[in-house]
């Protein structure tokens, strides 16, 4: 059964419709029409995780201008058409193999991609967003409301790890799935959370998204860096992999209190991230000490 507001799309012509499963937040179909396929995602504003779809569109055209993402076909509110890319979605095993090759596909994103960014800068700092979570979680009543002082705590000390660096664009929603491989290159889908930082969220996001061991991330910061990371540096990298960890179990508390997609267990996703959080804690003591 196609529903009736895919047929509402301008595609030409008799239309097929497949449902994409696994999205978190958004839902998603795979449309071939006579011109060939498209994917369709719908999803409203989420100003509870900071998501503004007219400013991931401008992203997502900025992306495929730069090289980087598919083309983006339609757009109105509440949804976006782009067309459907041939390739294969990464799993963790995949992003562990290459560390080298995402670390080069980062650092051009990185560099590239602001010369085709339009409008009013966005600031991706993810301890502000971890703080502004907590806000979201105290006052909705959620069941993680006794953990938020510590896991504040936590937060301040690992922003204190980190060190200056240059402001780049980046993505900041690295997890594996995000990444297309369609047998020469490298795609990256999913700008919702796109805008300026530092290159150290999406450095962390990948490695702990991914369970990279420690020599994959000394491939993936030396490739990046094109040296291997001073002390300090690593520190900075290794918190941020704590921090990356920390709000993607926060972004399920905020989720578990505002969203409702099929299949989704979001208070599960926060747990499964809370406990690989204690094992990055865990290692990030026995390298650097407690990160106070």
């Amino acid at each position: 059964m196609i529903p009736d507001k895919l047929r509402t799309l301008p595609f030409k012509g008799q239309i097929t419709a497949e449902p994409l499963l696994g999205g978190l937040s958004n839902e998603s179909w795979k449309v071939t029409d006579a011109t060939g396929s498209h994917v369709v995602r719908y999803g409203r504003d989420y100003p509870f995780h900071h998501v503004d779809r007219t400013r991931e569109v401008m992203t997502a055209r900025a992306a495929h201008a730069a090289g980087f993402g598919p083309r983006v076909e339609h757009a109105e509110p509440g949804v976006t058409v782009v067309e459907y890319l041939n390739a294969r979605t990464w799993g963790p095993d995949d992003l562990r193999a290459n560390p080298d090759r995402i670390a080069t596909l980062l650092r051009r994103f990185h560099q590239e991609m602001p010369a085709h960014i339009q409008g009013a800068a966005f600031l991706f700092w993810p301890f502000h967003v971890i703080r502004d979570y907590a806000r979201t979680i105290r006052t909705g009543g959620s069941p993680f409301t006794p953990d938020l002082p510590a896991l504040l705590s936590l937060c301040a000390a690992l922003e204190q790890a980190q060190i200056p660096l240059p402001i780049i664009f980046g993505h900041h929603d690295l997890l594996p799935a995000n990444f297309l491989d369609d047998g020469s290159r490298l795609w990256l889908i999913d700008y919702e959370y796109a805008g300026f930082g530092t290159a150290l969220f999406d450095l962390a996001g990948a490695a702990s998204n991914a369970g990279m061991e420690a020599e994959e991330t000394d491939r993936l910061l030396t490739t990046y860096f094109g040296e291997m990371p001073a002390p300090p540096l690593l520190r900075a990298f290794d918190a941020m992999q704590c921090t990356s960890l920390l709000r993607e179990a926060m972004w399920a508390m905020v989720s578990d209190l505002h969203l409702a997609a099929p299949g989704a267990d979001y208070k599960a996703y926060a747990r499964e991230n809370l406990a690989r959080l204690d094992a990055a804690l865990s290692l990030y003591h026995s390298r650097h000490g407690s990160p106070k």
